[in-house]
């Protein structure tokens, strides 16, 4: 699964999913609730991108 960035640099990776958010591990970026946003600065979903 691909792994997404913010452009803060946090890295969402699925492995691990998001525990302070109650997201799963093994919960694909595509998945994430419409209203998720990153947890170091509140971007929303829409601002990442593929992760290297």
């Amino acid at each position: 699964m691909q792994k997404m960035e913010c452009p803060c640099g946090y890295v969402y990776d699925p492995a691990e999913g998001d525990p302070e958010h109650n997201i799963p591990p093994g919960t694909p970026f595509s998945d994430l609730p419409e209203d998720w946003v990153c947890p170091r600065c509140g971007a929303e979903k829409e601002y990442f991108y593929p992760a290297d």
